[in-house]
């Protein structure tokens, strides 16, 4: 347990209870919110798997769902990293969101915001634990401004 917990694993925790709440709350409620609402979640859906698929492809052997770094891990910033130091968690923030608003599910929004503040919470963890393993991440994380969604946070 103290390995878990040592790799940030209540943050793992969090952000998995939050996708089951979201996959309940998309079987349980829902709406008609129109078609603009359809095709800005079907955007923002679209986006968010494209983002998130993007940096597990560019992470390669670096990927883990802990918020540490793995022992032999190296600094990556081709590809999405070049724009986003988290773009994986930001995938995940617009793909949920983007399912609500095609739901019609506020309750589906309003826990997106709240897997949002998770995320935000995990990768400044992890980027402590980026900074102390990997030398160069300083300098990157100045170069790179977005944290998890470009242009936005």
């Amino acid at each position: 347990m103290r390995r878990f917990t040592g790799l940030g694993g209540w943050w793992v925790v969090a952000q998995f209870l939050l996708f089951v709440a979201i996959a309940m709350a998309l079987v349980l409620w829902g709406a008609e919110w129109g078609a603009a609402a359809v095709t800005a979640g079907g955007v923002l859906l679209v986006g968010g798997l494209g983002l998130a698929a993007s940096g597990m492809l560019t992470l390669g052997d670096n990927l883990s769902p802990f918020p540490a770094p793995r022992p032999d891990a190296v600094l990556v910033e081709r590809g999405v990293y070049r724009v986003v130091r988290h773009p994986i968690y930001g995938g995940l923030v617009l793909g949920s969101g983007g399912l609500g608003l095609v739901d019609g599910n506020a309750v589906v929004l309003g826990l997106t915001a709240v897997l949002a503040a998770v995320l935000v919470g995990k990768s400044a963890g992890e980027e402590r634990r980026l900074e102390a393993h990997l030398s160069e991440y300083a300098s990157y994380r100045s170069r790179v401004r977005w944290r998890i969604i470009p242009w936005v946070v």
